[in-house]
């Protein structure tokens, strides 16, 4: 399983280029090959950059849906609104298109940013926006997520 880390400024061209972080890269070097997916975040107005390893394991569950719920043929609709495939070129950008770029206000400054198996995609101030917003819930929320009193490590 991919663990990216870190957190990184940059900026993107008038054309929607990204010159992906050299350290970001070196991270995905060994997916970097077979491409990309990316996609509208459900929760934030950022987007999201999976490795196409990643999503096709995110497709497996979401094509177990039955699409004759009404429910589940809304969210599939939805939930694959925008999605594009992208490839890292040879010199290490990523092209967003721009609608995607719309959808996440993206303009010049952004963030890039580690989550987990993916990548967040930010315009930079809507980035530090929603940090300082979870600023204040992240101690609740922390303990309301890893906090299970049943695992002494924390991590169940």
């Amino acid at each position: 399983m991919l663990n990216l880390i870190g957190t990184y400024e940059c900026k993107a061209d008038v054309k929607g280029r990204v010159m992906v972080p050299a350290d970001l890269k070196k991270q995905l070097a060994p997916v970097s090959g077979s491409g990309f997916v990316l996609k509208r975040a459900v929760f934030q107005p950022c987007l999201e950059l999976y490795p196409l390893a990643e999503w096709q394991q995110l497709m497996e569950k979401v094509s177990g849906l039955n699409r004759f719920n009404r429910k589940n043929n809304d969210f599939i609709r939805r939930f694959t609104a925008g999605v594009r495939t992208v490839e890292m070129d040879s010199t290490g950008r990523l092209n967003i298109p721009r609608d995607l770029m719309s959808f996440a206000g993206i303009d010049k400054e952004i963030v890039v940013s580690s989550a987990i198996n993916i990548v967040e995609i930010w315009d930079k101030k809507k980035y530090e926006q929603a940090i300082d917003d979870a600023a204040n819930d992240f101690a609740d929320l922390a303990e309301e997520v890893m906090g299970d009193a049943s695992d002494p490590n924390g991590i169940s």
